[in-house]
C-alpha cells in the first residue's frame, strides 16, 4: 500500500502491480517522495506535480487519457514532460501541446472523502505538501 499525506488529509492507495508493473517499479525508485501540488492547468479536476525532462526508462503502460477520481497517473515524458497527476474529479488529461495519456499506477482506497477538499485547496490556495510513502 502507499501512503500518502497531502495539505493535512491522509489516503491510502492500491500500487496497480499487475497492471502497470514497470510503472510501479518507477515510482517505488522514487519513494520516499516529498513535494509539492498544484491544481492542473488543462485537465479538469485533478492536481499535478511537474518533473520537467525527468527520464524513469519507461513508456506508455496502463495508459489513460481519462483517469477516476481517486486514480494517479505518470506520464514519462514526450510530448509533454513528465509529470504526475492525481484525479479528484473529472479529468480528460491534457497538455498546452494537447491530449496526453498518462500510465495509471495507483488507485485511492481510503480517503476518498477529501479528494474534493483536496482539490478546492490546490484551486483556491495554491500548491500543497504531499509525501509518498510506502508501507
Amino acid at each position: 500500500m502507499l501512503e500518502i499525506t497531502a495539505a493535512g488529509f491522509s489516503f491510502e492507495a492500491r500500487l496497480e502491480e499487475d497492471a502497470a508493473p514497470e510503472t510501479v517499479a518507477a515510482f517505488r525508485r522514487m519513494l520516499p517522495l516529498d513535494s509539492k501540488i498544484i491544481h492542473v492547468r488543462w485537465s479538469g479536476e485533478g492536481g499535478w506535480i511537474p518533473m520537467g525532462d525527468l527520464d524513469v526508462g519507461i513508456g506508455p503502460e496502463n495508459a489513460t487519457r481519462y483517469p477516476s477520481p481517486g486514480e494517479l497517473v505518470f506520464y514519462p515524458g514526450g510530448v509533454s514532460e513528465t509529470e504526475f497527476l492525481l484525479a479528484y474529479g473529472y479529468v480528460a488529461f491534457a497538455s498546452k501541446a494537447g491530449a496526453l495519456a498518462g500510465n495509471h499506477f495507483a488507485t485511492i482506497t481510503s480517503g476518498n472523502e477529501s479528494l474534493r477538499e483536496l482539490g478546492r485547496r490546490m484551486l483556491w490556495e495554491g500548491a500543497q505538501d504531499i509525501s509518498f510513502r510506502e508501507r
